[in-house]
């Protein structure tokens, strides 16, 4: 959506605010990002009619107690509404901040005898704006006002992209209201509500009391530095078994990696990931025994809920992993498993040396997708596979590499090399142990890439999280079910719930963003890709999906800034998606260049069918891409079921033969998000 006189939404904003600068001849102007906040005293109107001299006093009061605030936390007022402010801040976190202390300031104040009651409502919203001379415009200003009016007395809401900034880095909870239509806004908007301890009785009674609980990677003691991959391995266990009790919620092994010899504080890890407690340990390894030490953590008084040494033969890895888990648990006054949970999660194998190898695979799995060469891949299947040579009966190794193998096909590995080794897994599994989360969320992955059958994948997806919620995989490609189904509203809450179980992972965000970006909720997708980059600094692709944000909003010259720092080498896929968006822009050279690479004879490089179709398609080719798609299709690479959405194939959509092969692959042959928002 753009921005200006012509624009209808900016030119009904400007109207309700009195807004100036309109029609006075030509400004300087500027965009940028902002978080906006509006503020408006509760009754005063009301008041004035009875009394307009107390009217007048407390709205005085009101300006001397808020306008400090604003400028002890860098906001900008950009008017006074009478009744309250329209204040811009560069920070989401610091608009939200403010807008705290000043609900508890105000809170404060009407505790005090025989003061009337000031009461304010806030709304908070991130988003572009343009700048002229003092002044604000924009769609985004338009947002924030209509969010205010949704603040009970006395609280803030937020829109979603603030929420997404801040809700791990502020002292509250927070409730969702689900989207919200508003006045003068085309598409939804998903609503927060901060709960405060004053809040409504019926509002902190919605609030999920369920703990977080966060496993740091266990440090390794061992005199061979080479064991790293026990520690690490030990320490994805203990997140799987922790990961069976209903009442917690653990954060994912691919987020709390990144703190290994990061050196930050307790507090500061449990406020980045949203935890209450954090597990630490160290493992020593010496031939045959290990000593693990392990202590549960307060993270907001830093103090031991309780510590432990274990001095074990090797073969006691599994007992002290259930120690470990049950101590913990009756820490945390959580449900302890019963016989049919535990057994679950009993002694996963017999055979100590395809434990090792277990291990040894689980480790290469945390380095896969920083590694565009594929060697970790590699090295991850070789382990996995040796550990089920060596325990035919290892039911979880099976599961683990079946989701390897669906997870990679189609970027490292083709898609039919991948799930035909993933179907045997797959059954095996099932018959060894139908009760692992894992078995069940690969049979659900095989049904959604291999079979195209969205039921079964959907009722195994559910069956995988059932058993483990906190398998936050399982959240991440349910979530592109529901995406493939256009079921959007389902696929955001899914995809909220893996990020939450993974708030550092780049696949969650990714995924998030994409989603985000297609509905065109393009401010909320570039402040995920934004957060990405805070997370990953240095990284290029998630310049490249900025890149597309902007060019899908019409922000060609934002989209050629950030195609420029993605420059240098990316994953194939990466590689083709930045090439594509270079020949939209005008630029078609890349995308000439990648497509006489692979059309070599020589070419070696594998590149998922779907992906060169879509890069035929920028170049203009589109004959060419169908019988592609169609072979792709005929010979079971159906990656296409992930990409027909995009607008890559625009220019076929129309084309017969692009219905007809949606119509195969059961899917539907419409784009419902371009039409209708989401479902």
């Amino acid at each position: 959506m753009g921005d200006g006189a012509d624009c209808p939404l900016w030119v009904g904003c400007c109207r309700g605010l009195n807004l100036t600068g309109v029609g006075s001849g030509p400004v300087s102007t500027t965009r940028r990002l902002a978080a906006i906040m509006f503020t408006d005293m509760v009754g005063s109107t009301a008041l004035a009619q009875e009394n307009e001299v107390e009217a007048l006093g407390l709205r005085e009061e009101q300006e001397a107690i808020v306008r400090p605030l604003f400028v002890a936390h860098q906001g900008q007022v950009v008017k006074s509404l009478g009744d309250g402010f329209l204040v811009k801040f560069d920070s989401a976190l610091r608009a939200t901040e403010c807008a705290i202390e000043v609900q508890q300031r105000l809170h404060e104040r009407n505790k005090g005898t025989g003061v009337l009651p000031l009461s304010l409502r806030i709304g908070v919203h991130l988003g572009d704006v343009e700048v002229r001379e003092a002044d604000i415009f924009g769609d985004s200003v338009n947002v924030a006002s209509r969010i205010e009016p949704l603040a009970e007395p006395g609280g803030v809401c937020l829109s979603y992209p603030v929420f997404d900034q801040v809700r791990n880095k502020v002292p509250h909870q927070f409730e969702k209201l689900g989207p919200k239509r508003l006045k003068g806004v085309r598409e939804p908007v998903e609503v927060y509500r901060i709960v405060f301890p004053w809040s409504p009785a019926e509002v902190a009674a919605k609030q999920p009391l369920l703990p977080r609980l966060a496993v740091l990677p266990l440090a390794n003691l061992s005199p061979d530095p080479g064991d790293e991959y026990f520690a690490d391995g030990t320490t994805e266990e203990l997140i799987s078994v922790l990961s069976g009790f209903p009442g917690l919620r653990v954060i994912a092994h691919s987020s709390v990696g990144r703190y290994r010899s990061s050196g930050k504080s307790i507090p500061a890890i449990a406020n980045e990931l949203d935890v209450a407690h954090l597990l630490q340990g160290s493992v020593r390894r010496s031939e045959r025994r290990i000593r693990i030490t392990m202590q549960l953590i307060d993270a907001k008084t830093q103090e031991h809920v309780w510590a432990e040494s274990y001095d074990r033969e090797l073969g006691d890895i599994f007992a002290i992993q259930a120690d470990v888990a049950e101590r913990t648990a009756v820490a945390l006054r959580i449900r302890l498993l019963n016989a049919t949970d535990a057994a679950a999660r009993q002694r996963p194998t017999v055979d100590l040396e395809a434990y090792e190898l277990f291990l040894r695979g689980i480790h290469a799995l945390q380095s896969v997708q920083d590694d565009p060469s594929g060697g970790q891949f590699s090295r991850a299947i070789d382990c996995l596979e040796e550990a089920i040579r060596k325990d035919p009966n290892f039911a979880l190794a099976h599961a683990y590499l079946a989701n390897l193998l669906i997870g990679e096909s189609g970027t490292v590995v083709p898609t039919r090399v991948a799930l035909e080794r993933a179907r045997d897994l797959v059954a095996r599994a099932m018959r060894l142990d139908p009760r692992l989360s894992e078995t069940h969320a690969a049979r659900a992955n095989l049904a959604m890439q291999a079979e195209m059958d969205w039921p079964l994948a959907e009722s195994e997806f559910r069956r995988a999280i059932e058993i483990n919620p906190s398998n936050s995989l399982a959240h991440l490609w349910y979530g592109n079910l529901l995406k493939i189904l256009q079921r959007f509203e389902e696929a955001k809450s899914e995809l909220e719930t893996a990020t939450s179980l993974d708030p550092l992972g780049d696949y969650a965000s990714a995924w998030r963003g994409h989603l985000l970006s297609l509905l065109g909720e393009y401010e909320a997708a570039c402040a995920q890709a934004n957060r990405t980059l805070e997370l990953y600094p240095g990284q290029r692709w998630p310049h490249v999906l900025l890149a597309w944000y902007h060019f899908r909003e019409g922000r060609r010259e934002d989209a050629r800034q950030e195609i420029a720092v993605a420059n240098g080498p990316l994953s194939p896929w990466l590689r083709i998606h930045r090439a594509i968006l270079r020949a939209r822009l005008g630029e078609p050279d890349e995308a000439r260049q990648i497509l006489t690479e692979l059309e070599a004879p020589a070419g070696s490089t594998y590149v998922a069918p779907d992906h060169l179709a879509a890069l035929l398609v920028a170049l203009g080719r589109n004959d060419d891409a169908l019988v592609l798609l169609e072979k792709d299709c005929r010979e079971g690479e159906r990656g296409l079921s992930f990409d027909y959405q995009l607008d890559f194939f625009d220019p076929i959509r129309a084309d017969p033969r692009f219905a007809a092969l949606l119509r195969s692959m059961n899917l539907p042959t419409s784009v419902k998000w371009r039409t209708s928002g989401a479902a």
